[in-house]
């Protein structure tokens, strides 16, 4: 049998003001979120609001590749 794609697929979720900061000698890494998404309702990249403990606030978590 054919193994077809799956619907839901995992997603990692980075922090964007971490990842642009990456120099911040006060950060202590880049805050990451794995989370599921279904394929069909959104094609696009994910972005949601979550909190960085590296910020110490919330922060938007967008998706990355793996």
């Amino acid at each position: 049998m054919a193994k077809s794609k799956d619907v839901r697929v995992t997603v990692i979720l980075e922090c964007t003001s971490c990842a642009r900061n990456v120099i911040n000698k006060d950060s202590t890494g880049i805050s990451r979120y794995i989370t599921q998404k279904n394929r069909h309702n959104t094609p696009s990249r994910l972005e949601l609001k979550k909190f960085c403990p590296s910020c110490y606030k919330h922060t938007i978590h967008g998706e990355i590749k793996k």
